[in-house]
Parts: C-alpha cells; sequence; structure tokens
C-alpha cells in the first residue's frame, strides 16, 4: 500500500459533510515557489473539492486557489490532502473569508440533492 492509498483512506473515512458533483475550472498557485498549475474540479464540499488534473502538488502543500464558474468566483487558502499522480488530487480549504465562505455556501445551496455523492 502507497502513501498516496493509505492518505486517501483517512481522508475518506473522516469526511464529514456531503461532497457533490461539480464542474469548475481552477487556478492553483504555490507562492513558496511561484508554480501556477489549473484543472477542473469535478467534486466540492463545505471543506474542499477533488480536481482533475495531470500535474499534482506534493501533498501537504499550502496554496490559493480560485475556482471559477457561472456563479462567479471563490477564492481561499487550501491544503493538498492527498493525490492520484497523474489524474488529481483532493485540496482542503483553510482559512477561507466570511465573504467567500458566503459565495461556496451559494453554490452547494443550489446543487441537487441527488449531486451528492
Amino acid at each position: 500500500m502507497t502513501d498516496t492509498v493509505r492518505s486517501t483512506d483517512r481522508y475518506e473515512k473522516q469526511r464529514a459533510v456531503p461532497r457533490y458533483s461539480f464542474v469548475a475550472t481552477i487556478e492553483l498557485t504555490d507562492p513558496v515557489h511561484a508554480i501556477r498549475l489549473t484543472g477542473r474540479v469535478t467534486e466540492i464540499s463545505r471543506y474542499g473539492c477533488y480536481v482533475d488534473t495531470l500535474n499534482t502538488f506534493p501533498v501537504g502543500t499550502l496554496l490559493h486557489l480560485e475556482i471559477s464558474c457561472d456563479q462567479g468566483k471563490f477564492n481561499t487558502k487550501a491544503r493538498i490532502v492527498y493525490i492520484h499522480a497523474g489524474i488529481g488530487m483532493g485540496i482542503a480549504f483553510t482559512d477561507t473569508a466570511e465573504n467567500q465562505m458566503r459565495v461556496l455556501e451559494s453554490w452547494l445551496s443550489a446543487l441537487p440533492a441527488t449531486a451528492e455523492i
């Protein structure tokens, strides 16, 4: 069993809120190394999201993210929780400003209950 798999197992067991299918573009920036990646959000919750991207940051990387969709933009700090090399990564939101949390909550409240994963 690899570290990536163990990290994923721990994260899935810790989920306290529902995840929803959600499609949006995302820009991830590692401010320490001045690296920027783009990808596609495929799942989202109040506390994080999953991003499809060929390139990933290492687990634990602290970054800034911006999710863009038809309903606007959501900006927050985040941390990489787990990776699936060449596929994508799980991201936890951290230190989210109150006004940005309202944006996220409005998106989640608009998602159909059947979208829950």
